[in-house]
C-alpha cells in the first residue's frame, strides 16, 4: 500500500497493491495498522455505498462540530472526477482544492480528514462509491458549499450534458458565507 500526501495537508491518496491473475484481482483496501503507521489513526464507524448516473454532481459536502467526519472513499464501479476542498478558516490552504480521477481500474482511495468538503462528478453511468466515515451521518451537522463557487475555481470536467444536482446541492452556500471549521 502506497500513501501519497497531496498539496492539502492530511488529504492522502492511497494506492493499494493489487494482485491480479486470470481469475481476477485481490487487494487490501483498508488495514488499520498500515493507516496508523502512515499518520491516519482514524477509527471508522459507518460504511456508505452510492451509485450515480453520468453527469451527476454531488457536493461539496461536510459535517461540522462534534459530528464532523473524516472519510475514506473509493470508486468500485465506473469513474468519477473527485474534489476535496480545505474549509478550515485558520489553514494556510483554506479554499484550496485537490482533484483526482477515481475509477475501478486504478483502485485509488482518498483519505479526507474532518475540516474538508468533498464532492464529485460521475463520468460514467452507474458510478459507485464506497466510503467509510469516522462519525455517523447527522442531518443537523450536515452542510454544503456551492459546487461552482468562483472563489474556489474548481475545474469541473466539461460534459456533453448539463450536470445533474440535487435541489439541496443547488442551494449550497458560497465558501465565504458557509458554516466552516
Amino acid at each position: 500500500m502506497k500513501f501519497i500526501q497531496t498539496s492539502l495537508p492530511g488529504v492522502v491518496l492511497v494506492q493499494p497493491a493489487a494482485f491480479e491473475d486470470p481469475r481476477g484481482f485481490f487487494f487490501e483496501s483498508y488495514r488499520k495498522d498500515l493507516f496508523e503507521r502512515n499518520g491516519i489513526p482514524t477509527e471508522f464507524v459507518q460504511d456508505n455505498h452510492s451509485r450515480s448516473g453520468y453527469g451527476v454532481l454531488r457536493g461539496l459536502h461536510y459535517q461540522t462540530g462534534p459530528k464532523a467526519q473524516a472519510k475514506l472513499i473509493r470508486v468500485v464501479k465506473g469513474e468519477a472526477f473527485d474534489v476535496v476542498v480545505d474549509i478550515r478558516k485558520s489553514s494556510k490552504t483554506f479554499g484550496k482544492y485537490v482533484c483526482t480521477t477515481l475509477n475501478a481500474e486504478n483502485k485509488t482511495l482518498v483519505y479526507i480528514p474532518a475540516g474538508f468538503a468533498h464532492g464529485f462528478c460521475a463520468l460514467q453511468d452507474g458510478t459507485e462509491f464506497i466510503y467509510k466515515t469516522s462519525n455517523y451521518y447527522s442531518p443537523e451537522s450536515e452542510h454544503g458549499i456551492l459546487w461552482n463557487d468562483p472563489s474556489i475555481g474548481i475545474p469541473w470536467p466539461k460534459l456533453d450534458i448539463p450536470y445533474l444536482l440535487s435541489e439541496k446541492d443547488q442551494r449550497n452556500s458560497p465558501l465565504q458565507s458557509a458554516v466552516l471549521f
